[in-house]
C-alpha cells in the first residue's frame, strides 16, 4: 500500500517562499505521475503542477513563475518550490501519486499553506 507523506506547509507573508516536499512509500511503481492539488476554503480541490517519473512538468498558469516542481526519482519524493507568494494561493495542499499503468491515485493527508496579506 502506498503512503505519501507531506511536509513543509505553515503561514508565510505575501511575497514569501515556502517548499513542501512529499516522500511516497510502498510499492512504487516506477512509472508514475507525482503532483499537488490544493483546496482554498469554500473551493474545488485544483491541480497545482505536475512531474511524471520522466521528468516532464506542467504547471499550471496561475503559478507559472512562481511555483517550480520537481522530483527525486531514487528518494520517490517529489518538491513544490512556491516563491512569491500571494494570498490566493492560501489552502490545504495535496500530494498525489497516480500509476500510469492502472490510473490509481493516491493522496496524502495535505498540509496547511497559509498566506498573510
Amino acid at each position: 500500500q502506498e503512503q505519501l507523506v507531506e511536509s513543509g506547509g505553515g503561514l508565510v507573508q505575501a511575497g514569501g517562499s515556502l517548499r513542501l516536499s512529499c516522500a511516497a512509500s510502498g510499492r512504487i511503481f516506477s512509472a508514475n505521475v507525482m503532483g499537488w492539488y490544493r483546496q482554498a476554503p469554500g473551493k474545488q480541490r485544483e491541480l497545482v503542477a505536475a512531474v511524471s517519473s520522466g521528468g516532464s512538468t506542467n504547471v499550471v498558469d496561475s503559478v507559472k513563475g512562481r511555483f517550480t516542481i520537481s522530483r527525486d526519482n531514487a528518494k520517490n519524493t517529489v518538491y513544490l518550490q512556491m516563491n512569491s507568494l500571494k494570498p490566493e494561493d492560501t489552502g490545504v495542499y495535496y500530494c498525489i501519486l497516480t500509476v500510469i499503468p492502472t490510473n490509481a491515485d493516491y493522496w496524502g493527508q495535505g498540509t496547511q499553506v497559509t498566506v498573510s496579506s
